[in-house]
């Protein structure tokens, strides 16, 4: 595993990360597959438009199909088939979204939302079950924040607090056990207070992490100022992830011009499945009955598969008779828009243009939002 900077402008650079798998040249978008699958796509169209990796979850891996049969397999990217470099993140943000989660200074006690059986994360629990996974690159397990509303100073510190007892361990099981080739990022916390991320930063920062996650931020509008504060203290030769950012194109930008080497969302294939289509004009709702009859394509400017074989018209004839190729056909587009746009993200950092594009992007998309 390495990274290298290739340039940079302030807190925004493009690198490349090198893995068993291959190589990602960031700024990236990873592609969610949460469960060793990126919904309705097979992992060639996944490459095809534009994909450098996926990101899955342990979580729900250790649920379904189980860790050791991905490990029988030969590790995730064996598993489903992708030839590309993979992410875990520690599943801790989808443990705190259940309902009577029980924190501990262990780990975490929580009921499978598959079959109510009671089970048990530690960070211990957890790297073992990314080892298994054998994804390239893994997260620590956290304690993240806002997980059941809006989290006070007092609640957001104590969860910080857990969140670096629980890194230390995890670094310890981490340098403990053979992790070949796999590659750990803390995970810095700290929720809206600039105070205690900078903390976060600060504890992280001395720690022999290969990279680092950002959790626990939920818009652009917050992203901007915390990002800056953690990615003027975290060591610039190591790469940051911001963990399930992604959904808005301004997020992308803010990321960027912050520090942000990485990206995961799950919302392209999310909004996609529910008809929401990126456009440069912002996004439309290909159910609405205006697009009966218009047989322009998603985006006229747009080189997906989609957009280059079919019209507006068809889509929505696809959503309406429930045809599972819509969803197919919606979610290329919208995992190509969005990794396409990083990718010129990344273009834009390397020729000096990037506050042209931002400008242009975004008075473009928000300026004439469709419906």
């Amino acid at each position: 595993m390495d990274f290298a900077i290739e340039k940079q402008n302030g807190l925004m650079r493009t690198g490349v990360i090198k893995t068993p798998h291959g190589v990602i040249e960031t700024p990236a978008f990873v592609v969610a597959g949460t469960r060793a699958a990126v919904k309705a796509l097979t992992v060639a169209e996944v490459a095809t438009l534009g994909g450098q990796a996926i990101l899955a979850n342990t979580y729900h891996l250790l649920l379904q199909p189980g860790v050791d049969l991905i490990e029988k397999a030969g590790g995730l990217a064996q598993f489903m088939g992708f030839l590309g470099p993979t992410f875990t993140d520690s599943g801790g943000f989808q443990i705190m979204s259940l309902p009577k989660v029980r924190v501990t200074g262990e780990g975490v006690i929580f009921r499978s939302h598959i079959d109510g059986r009671e089970l048990r994360m530690t960070p211990e629990i957890s790297m073992e079950a990314q080892r298994k996974i054998g994804a390239d690159i893994h997260m620590a397990f956290d304690l993240p924040v806002g997980y059941d509303g809006e989290a006070d100073f007092a609640k957001t510190k104590h969860a910080l607090t857990t969140t670096h007892a629980w890194a230390l361990r995890c670094l310890e099981a981490h340098q403990g056990k053979s992790f070949a080739g796999q590659a750990l990022y803390g995970v810095v916390q700290g929720g809206k207070f600039a105070e205690l991320r900078k903390q976060s930063a600060d504890f992280f920062a001395a720690l022999p992490f290969f990279g680092y996650g950002i959790g626990s931020i939920y818009n652009a509008k917050e992203a901007e100022g915390l990002l800056k504060i953690m990615h003027q203290i975290l060591p610039a030769e190591r790469p940051r992830h911001l963990l399930g950012m992604g959904a808005e194109p301004v997020d992308l930008f803010v990321g960027v011009e912050n520090g942000v080497d990485t990206f995961d969302c799950v919302a392209p294939t999310r909004q996609a499945r529910n008809g929401a289509l990126y456009t440069l004009d912002g996004r439309i709702n290909i159910k609405n009955a205006k697009y009966r009859e218009d047989f322009a394509p998603i985006d006229a400017e747009c080189n997906c598969y989609c957009c280059k074989n079919y019209n507006r018209a068809y889509l929505r004839h696809l959503f309406q008779t429930g045809e599972l190729l819509g969803l197919t056909l919606a979610s290329i587009h919208n995992e190509y828009f969005v990794v396409q746009l990083v990718q010129k993200i990344r273009e834009s950092i390397q020729n000096h243009t990037f506050f042209e594009l931002k400008t242009s992007f975004l008075q473009r998309y928000y300026d004439k939002i469709s419906s």
